[in-house]
């Protein structure tokens, strides 16, 4: 986000509180921050802290003399790439999607010709309630961006979905919509990212992302598979397999019937999802086929190519080095792709060490995968909690930017959805 220029409106409420981090992430990736808070919002963060971390002045009243002089409200509005509301207070929503303009905020959300990204934070009731659900509907459909809460205990001792969305999330929502203006699908939506599924408006939480891939059979595999050396011993990857349990969440949020065929992991199983445990490649390849036919199969499991007989009892150091007897192991993407029963999309993924792109282009062309997901595990270390992918069709590559697994999940299945739609 080196030089991008962020307009930062903060909304009253618990939450303000994360939008002084949110200044820090963005200005250490290189954007300029410029704040605005409301009334409201000066109860829980101070105008002062919010200059010292973002090295600018801060606003707040829409009747400054010297701004209104020179029509402050409308160059802020102008001057910013995107326009950043976090957090998004239902009063807030309520105001912008009736085009209310009665204070600083809402006069720029009006005034802006620059696209507009909202991170709700409230109490659980107040996000289910029918006319907070309408005025998201209402701003979704003129183009706004609006962010799903993340769920769980809230300030006022309620749980569900509310809380404001961790910054780092905010940040990479806002680093995907300045940098990927083609691909929208990337960042908007509820729990599903677009503001349109299939011609229809997502107008509540989770009734549009439940259609995208209503009807349809999925396979993913994810983890990594253990071969064993001898009943102590494995040959193993450092694979967590949380991209692939993010993957299957996601095809089951919008509707899909997942079958996730999970290595040894610890990971809960996402919900909607029927789970398969395995430990080694021959037992995955058999489930995968076991688990046919099936409109797509996304193959994030670090499988091991190799595996060797396994000894009866423990080996012992005291007799030495052991000679292993290595075999290869099936190879279950390039046997998906041949099969007479094959999905009609078949996803591959590799994670490389060095040349992501080049080496993963030539692997989906040597499997015969439809599409392929290479990340630089050199970068981003097997196990973290972000990626760095890029997405190679026959139409070429997309790189992405870095982002959560749970994002890239639901990028990747609404991508899914297109496909198969």
């Amino acid at each position: 986000m080196n030089g991008k220029r962020i307009l930062l409106i903060i909304g009253g409420g618990i939450a303000a509180y994360k939008s002084c981090e949110l200044v820090r992430l963005l200005r250490k990736q290189g954007a300029s921050v410029r704040c605005v808070i409301t009334a409201s919002g000066q109860k829980f963060v101070t105008p002062m802290s919010l200059a010292a971390l973002s090295e600018d002045k801060v606003y707040t009243d829409l009747f400054d003399l010297k701004d209104e002089a020179e029509m402050g409200h409308i160059q802020l509005s102008r001057q910013a790439d995107i326009v950043v509301v976090a957090p998004a207070t239902a009063d807030l929503m309520a105001r912008m999607a009736a085009g209310i303009a009665d204070d600083l905020a809402t006069t720029l959300l009006l005034a802006t010709d620059k696209p507009v990204l909202c991170a709700p934070a409230m109490n659980v009731r107040m996000w289910t309630h029918p006319a907070t659900q309408r005025n998201i509907a209402t701003l979704r459909s003129d183009g706004i961006t609006v962010l799903d809460p993340d769920e769980g205990p809230m300030a006022c001792g309620e749980f569900g979905p509310g809380r404001l969305p961790e910054p780092e999330a905010i940040a990479a929502a806002i680093s995907r919509m300045v940098s990927n203006p083609a691909h929208p699908e990337l960042v908007e939506g509820s729990s599903f990212l677009g503001t349109e599924v299939k011609g229809k408006s997502a107008a509540s939480t989770g009734s549009a992302q439940s259609e995208l891939l209503k009807g349809t059979h999925i396979i993913v595999t994810a983890g990594p598979t253990h071969e064993p050396i001898d009943p102590v011993r494995v040959i193993a990857n450092r694979s967590s397999g949380k991209q692939g349990f993010a993957i299957a969440g996601a095809l089951a949020e919008a509707g899909a019937k997942v079958t996730l065929i999970a290595g040894p992991v610890s990971l809960p199983t996402p919900a909607g999802v029927t789970r398969i445990d395995v430990e080694t490649a021959r037992q995955m390849e058999a489930e995968v086929t076991a688990a046919l036919p099936a409109d797509a199969a996304i193959m994030v499991a670090a499988v091991a190519d190799w595996r060797v007989d396994e000894a009866p009892s423990k080996l012992k150091k005291e007799a030495g080095p052991p000679s292993l007897n290595w075999q290869k192991n099936p190879d279950i993407l390039a046997g998906l792709c041949a099969a007479p029963n094959r999905p009609k999309l078949v996803i591959g993924f590799a994670a490389e060490t060095e040349t992501a792109v080049e080496h993963a282009t030539a692997k989906r062309l040597r499997k015969g995968c439809d599409w392929i997901v290479a990340n630089d595990v050199s970068v981003d270390k097997m196990g973290g909690e972000q990626n760095r992918v890029h997405l190679i069709t026959d139409a070429g590559t997309e790189s992405w930017d870095r982002m959560d697994k749970t994002t890239i999940a639901r990028a990747l299945a609404q991508r899914i959805a297109d496909a198969l739609a």
